[in-house]
């Protein structure tokens, strides 16, 4: 019976010790299995693994971003809207936010959080995921979702390898600044400073709590809480990062109580390449930077081929001299008055059967339809799909949804591509540059309402004629030559230029509008009221070449013929080469090229490029002074003095002449400019320190007012420099000069016409009659 009892003893110890060994076998085998896994992990078996040159510099996609000159970024070039930020440059909060979020035990591990492991596998998630801040951006780096499982699990572990090497290789400061730089935020918000400036129209520096909270709240998933789309569930979220902020100690109580109440308040900004502002300017940098990339490669990669810079993926930083403060006041100037005087010229146009074209037969019309047709974007595109011309064709005439543009914004609307071409045809255009005469830097450019819809750049693409805007060249010419004053008097008589003289090809003999060709004016008044045997008599005096020589040294490269008819502005030019010009007279005769880029970094901070002056002397400081002398009279008592009013009760002020009255006081030279029809309507106003230019029309000359009341430069293109003048000089942070153009220290040319008194009525200045 011992022995039975005995043998049964050694059995049950055999058996236990049996198990045990099997456990540590188990148990080791399972250890041994889990670092063999890891080491698969590590060989890259599941995923690709970095290398060292990899986890010191993740290749990203960085935006190239284009900074104003007061420090504020107008745009970006990008594949992916990224631009990173330093972690000094994140708030605290927001940091405090993604941690108490995101990875409470941040600063406690290594990358892997054993705690929040064990937890979320024993509970199989429902109570919190396991994945640290760390492994999220190892995630985003190095490996890509997946939603086959046994591929995932594979992805997770190289994660956790991945993890622990990005702990070893960086700060627990540059992970948290790697994250926020490498998530994408959507709506073309990559990186927390994207982001920040999309959703809130700021930097990340500049966060408040509440707002740092919505952006951290999106890092669960972006698409899910997308604030543009569910803005009560992003609250929610919000308010749910701001409990975990309190439960940890980032914020009181107090302050999650009163935080969670706001209502969700963003200042959506998108940033597209039709989006935001200076869109026409950065179309300019962008065909500026192509260039540029081809004529400076950074080097040649290993087979000796020349690599070339990528606006798109290199992070560069161009500076340019636009302010960002003068650029949002000439975009709001244009907008306010093109949207009231398309109002009026809609309201006109209700009255003409051919709108929005003006004394134009139907084959006339149809010529311009199908020439807008043929040049079409939706043309090209079915010709790539191998469209035959009468197919395309067809289609023009087939009703089909659409969003079209409107001054109260974009309209769903149903109608034929051709009926939208002659849409489209019926609104104006318009053109505004900035500049400033003393270092040529161009501080504000408009190029059209919307480049959206609106592709055409007015400012630099396209030349159109310039009417009286032209005859300071003539004037200024003369003066130079011939030493006049604008105190000395001309006959208004008509005058004729012979064929075969001044390149015309049969007797030519301007009019005046009114026909009035009695008395004599002095050259200042002759200026301001436009008067054209005047101008004739200079031009026909000192013949078209100076005048042309003169207009080239001023930068006008647009081609120019020869001929008489230049003294009245039968002439096409930039808006560009205008401001430019014109600068010269502010610059006391000196010309400097239009600077629009001054600078060029890589995305160290290295100077790839530094714009270097263009200028030369043109006019003598005397003939320049002189010159803006006689254009103050044109804002004195000549087309433009109703930048001097203060009040008129005119229909045609109250309703159209957007802002009026204007009231300036300060010295301003400028001069109207309205071609023949009243086909374009210009605006150049100088004072000081900047240079000012604006042009309006439609696309087709065709496309005008009928009265030269509605059409004249004074009202189509004068309201816009107003508008931009008046809010410029409402801020004074722009220091925008209102003193006198300053004066040469020994002028030998009288311009002080004290004894002169205009007896003529003050008219509206009219369309110039070429009478060719």
């Amino acid at each position: 019976m011992a022995k039975k009892t005995s043998n049964s003893t050694n059995t049950s110890n055999y058996n236990i010790f049996t198990y045990i060994k099997w456990f540590w076998i188990l148990f080791a085998s399972l250890i041994l299995g889990i670092v063999f896994i890891f080491l698969l992990a590590s060989w890259g078996v599941f995923v690709e693994m970095p290398g060292f040159d990899e986890l010191e510099n993740p290749q990203n996609d960085l935006a190239t971003q284009i900074i104003s000159s007061d420090g504020r970024q107008i745009g970006t070039f990008f594949k992916e809207n990224r631009t990173p930020v330093s972690f000094e440059e994140l708030p605290e909060h927001l940091v405090n936010a993604l941690v108490a979020t995101e990875d409470a035990r941040y600063y406690e591990h290594s990358g892997i959080d054993a705690r929040g492991t064990l937890r979320a596998i024993f509970f199989l998630g429902s109570k919190g995921g396991a994945s640290t801040v760390t492994q999220q951006l190892a995630k985003q780096l190095f490996t890509q979702g997946s939603s086959n499982l046994v591929e995932r699990i594979g992805q997770k572990l190289s994660e956790w390898v991945i993890a622990t090497r990005l702990e070893r290789q960086y700060t627990k400061q540059e992970i948290v600044t790697m994250y926020l730089n490498k998530y994408d935020f959507l709506n073309q918000a990559i990186g927390i400073s994207s982001a920040s400036r999309i959703y809130f129209n700021i930097s990340p520096k500049d966060l408040k709590v509440e707002e740092a909270a919505v952006l951290v709240g999106m890092l669960k998933n972006s698409s899910l809480y997308n604030p543009l789309r569910r803005p009560e569930m992003v609250r929610d979220r919000r308010n749910t990062v701001l409990s975990q902020m309190a439960k940890y100690d980032y914020i009181t109580e107090e302050e999650k109580d009163s935080l969670q109440q706001l209502p969700l308040k963003l200042d959506y900004a998108p940033e597209g390449h039709s989006d935001g502002v200076a869109t026409y300017f950065r179309e300019y940098v962008r065909s500026w930077m192509g260039d540029w990339a081809k004529k400076n490669p950074k080097g040649k990669d290993e087979e000796g081929n020349l690599k070339y810079y990528d606006i798109y993926r290199d992070g560069l930083r161009i500076n340019v001299t636009i302010d960002s403060r003068m650029q949002k006041y000439a975009e709001e100037a244009v907008t306010e008055h093109l949207a009231n005087l398309q109002k009026e010229f809609f309201k006109q146009g209700t009255k003409n059967k051919t709108f929005p074209f003006t004394d134009l037969s139907k084959s006339e019309i149809n010529r311009i339809v199908n020439r807008a047709i043929k040049n079409s974007a939706r043309r090209q595109k079915m010709l790539q799909a191998g469209k035959s011309e009468s197919e395309i064709k067809k289609s023009f005439d087939i009703k089909t949804e659409m969003k079209v543009f409107s001054w109260k914004g974009d309209i769903d609307t149903i109608m034929t591509p051709r009926d939208s071409i002659l849409y489209y045809k019926s609104f104006f255009r318009s053109g505004l540059m900035s500049m400033e005469p003393q270092t040529g830097q161009v501080k504000a450019w408009v190029g059209g309402t919307n480049l959206k819809h609106f592709q055409y750049d007015h400012v630099y693409q396209g030349t159109r004629q310039v009417g009286s805007t032209f005859k300071p060249f003539v004037y200024a010419t003369a003066i130079d030559q011939l030493k006049l004053s604008p105190c000395d008097s001309l006959p208004m008589s008509q005058i004729t230029i012979s064929a075969g003289t001044h390149g015309v090809m049969e007797d030519w003999t301007p009019k005046n509008s009114p026909e009035n060709y009695s008395g004599y004016l002095t050259l200042k008044s002759a200026l301001a009221k436009s008067v054209n045997t005047i101008s004739a008599r200079l031009m026909d005096r000192i013949g078209p070449q100076p005048i042309l020589k003169l207009a080239k040294k001023m930068g006008v490269e647009s081609r120019i013929e020869p001929v008489a008819s230049i003294a009245l502005g039968a002439v096409d030019l930039k808006l560009s080469e205008m401001v430019g010009a014109y600068s010269t007279f502010a610059n006391e005769g000196i010309y400097n090229k239009p600077v629009m880029i001054t600078s060029i970094e890589d995305k160290n901070g290295t100077l790839l490029y530094q714009f270097e002056p263009e200028t030369r002397d043109v006019i003598s400081k005397e003939a320049a002074y002189v010159t803006l002398n006689l254009m103050e009279g044109v804002t004195q008592y000549g087309s433009g003095a109703r930048l001097r009013s203060t009040n008129d009760t005119r229909y045609e002020f109250k309703n159209m002449i957007t802002g009026y009255p204007y009231g300036f006081t300060n010295p301003i030279a400028g001069k109207t400019g309205t071609t023949q029809n009243q086909s374009d309507g210009w605006f150049m106003g100088i004072v000081p320190n900047l240079c000012t230019g604006v042009w309006v029309g439609g696309d087709d000359r065709a496309v005008h007012f009928d009265s030269t009341k509605f059409g004249q430069g004074a009202s189509m293109a004068l309201p816009v420099w107003a508008l931009y003048m008046k809010k410029c000089y409402a801020d004074s942070s722009l220091k925008v000069s209102k003193d006198e153009f300053k004066r040469p220290e020994s002028l030998s040319i009288e311009v002080n016409c004290d004894n002169y008194k205009s007896n003529s009525p003050v008219e509206d200045e009219v369309e110039d009659e070429f009478g060719l």
